[in-house]
C-alpha cells in the first residue's frame, strides 16, 4: 500500500519556509541547529542569493560549517548584541510553546542565542507538537568533572518533584561520552512525562555540575507546525 502521507522532510520543509515569512531585510538572525534548521539555512541562502541583506549567527559549529558552505553571512554573537529574530527547530513542543531541545547536542548555545533574541520562531512537523512534554528525553548538559556525582544530584532533584527512580543516561557516540561544542558531557534524562516544565526548569538550573538544560520554557514567540493539513502557526499569547 502507499502512504499519502507527506514524507517528514516535505512538512520539515514547508515548516522552514513559512518560518522565512518572519525574515525582512536587514535583520540580524539568530541560526538553529538540526534537520528542520538545516533546511531554512537552504532556504535562506537561496533568499540571500536573491539579494536578501540579513547577518547571522550560528548555534552550533554544525550549523556554522552549513552557513558557511551556503555563503550566509556570519558574525560572533558579542559583535551582534541583541537579535532580531531566532529560528530553530524543536525535539518537542507544546502548545504552551514550552520546548525540549539539545537532541542534536547543542542545547547550550541555543538557549545562550535564543535568550538574545526579540522574538524565537520554532519550526517543526507535525510530530513534535504533543499534549505534555516529555517522552522525548530531556538532555542536560553537565560538566565533564566527576559528572557521574551530577546525574545522581539531577536524580535527587527529580525525586523531590515526584518523578520517582528518573533513568538519565550518559550520551555515548563512537564508544565515547558525546562532548558538546562546549567540551562538556549530555545526559538523556527518561522523565515520559513532564507535569510541571517551569518547576522542574527551575530544580535542575541550580545543580551544581549543571551547566544547562533542555527545557526552553517562555522562550518562544510562535511555533511553525507542518503537517498533512498544511502548516499552522502558533503565537504566544
Amino acid at each position: 500500500m502507499v502512504s499519502n502521507l507527506p514524507d517528514a522532510n516535505v512538512l520539515k520543509r514547508a515548516a522552514a519556509a513559512r518560518a522565512l515569512d518572519y525574515v525582512e531585510d536587514g535583520m540580524k538572525l539568530g541560526l538553529g541547529t538540526g534537520s528542520t534548521a538545516d533546511l531554512f539555512l537552504e532556504l535562506l541562502a537561496e533568499r540571500i542569493r536573491r539579494g536578501l541583506r540579513i547577518v547571522g549567527t550560528p548555534t552550533s559549529q554544525r550549523t556554522a560549517d552549513k552557513a558557511r558552505a551556503l555563503s550566509i553571512p556570519l558574525r560572533e554573537l558579542d559583535e551582534l548584541g541583541t537579535l532580531d529574530l531566532v529560528v530553530d527547530g524543536a525535539d518537542e513542543a507544546d502548545r504552551n510553546l514550552d520546548l525540549i531541545k539539545g537532541g542534536g547536542g547543542a542545547l547550550l548555545r541555543e538557549k545562550i542565542v535564543a535568550a538574545c533574541g526579540q522574538r524565537m520562531v520554532v519550526i517543526a512537523d507535525e510530530s513534535k507538537l504533543v499534549t505534555r512534554l516529555g517522552a522525548f528525553p530531556l538532555p542536560v548538559e553537565v560538566i565533564p568533572f566527576a559528572h557521574g556525582t551530577t546525574r545522581e544530584r539531577i536524580r535527587r532533584a527529580a525525586a523531590a518533584l515526584g518523578y520517582g527512580d528518573l533513568s538519565c543516561v550518559l550520551r555515548i557516540k563512537d564508544a565515547q561520552p558525546y562532548r558538546t561544542d562546549n567540551g562538556n558531557v549530555i545526559y538523556d534524562c527518561h522523565f515520559a512525562k513532564i507535569m510541571d516544565a517551569p518547576a522542574l526548569a527551575a530544580a535542575l538550573s541550580p545543580i551544581p555540575g549543571v551547566v544547562e538544560h533542555g527545557l526552553f520554557v517562555g522562550m518562544a514567540s510562535a511555533l511553525v507546525i507542518a503537517g498533512s493539513g498544511g502548516v499552522s502557526v502558533i503565537e504566544r499569547k
